[in-house]
């Protein structure tokens, strides 16, 4: 496995995406030295108020009321999704909040939901070690295979042209941008080095999308105190965008 800032140096987002949405800024975060495992107080509790901040800034609207939610609509409409059948992974996380809250998955998962919805923006994680080679965002050409279940069976997608998507050298690792995880990089209770991935778009700031990544550092390091955490922000103004 490539050492982390090799592996974040070497992170691109195609400039296709860049021309769909100039606006747009990913944020990785390497972590090493995860202890996984079941839900736990720590990891509930950090949930627990989060749900509750999120609840605050909703207000009791739908989600699709605050800027942040619509700016993603929009970027799905742009490359031909429907975000009323698939929805960015942050609105879909909202409209599970009530009445119980979100289901409780793992310790890990648990907390960087917790950073989703607090801080308004879409963010997954997934085993850096299942990747091959790095992160990369493109625009789909629709070859690309996708492993994922269908009435809980596995199977193999392929993305639609156009769409956006995380992939590595060996497939798509998530579609639509931020919408489904495939199950080839997903992260397990025992998974020990991760990346999370914070997706950004207008009227979020830079410094916004610092401050969920230091959230999600101290909510990481909460559980698992021996983490070892290492950031990169990709931007159009910045080089991201391979030659």
């Amino acid at each position: 496995m490539t050492v982390p800032q090799e592996w974040l140096d070497a992170a691109t987002v195609d400039a296709a995406v860049f021309d769909l949405r100039p606006d747009y800024r990913a944020l990785l975060l390497t972590a090493d030295g995860l202890r996984g495992g079941p839900s736990d107080e720590v990891s509930d509790r950090i949930l627990v108020d989060a749900e509750a901040t999120a609840r605050r800034q909703l207000g009791g609207h739908p989600p699709e009321h605050l800027p942040q939610v619509s700016a993603w609509r929009d970027a799905y409409r742009a490359f031909g999704a429907k975000p009323q059948r698939t929805r960015p992974s942050v609105e879909a996380l909202l409209r599970r909040l009530d009445p119980d809250g979100l289901p409780r998955i793992d310790r890990i998962t648990d907390v960087y939901n917790a950073v989703s919805i607090a801080h308004l923006l879409p963010l997954g994680g997934e085993d850096r070690g299942a990747y091959a080679g790095p992160a990369r965002l493109v625009r789909a050409d629709g070859s690309e295979p996708f492993d994922t279940t269908a009435s809980g069976a596995p199977v193999v997608e392929r993305p639609e042209p156009g769409e956006v998507v995380w992939r590595d050298d060996d497939g798509v690792t998530c579609r639509r941008w931020n919408w489904r995880q495939g199950l080839r990089t997903r992260l397990t209770t025992d998974s020990t080095s991760a990346v999370f991935i914070l997706d950004v778009l207008d009227p979020l700031t830079d410094d916004a999308v610092h401050a969920a990544a230091d959230a999600l550092t101290e909510a990481l390091l909460a559980v698992s105190p021996d983490a070892v955490l290492r950031r990169r922000l990709l931007s159009a103004s910045d080089g991201s965008a391979p030659c």
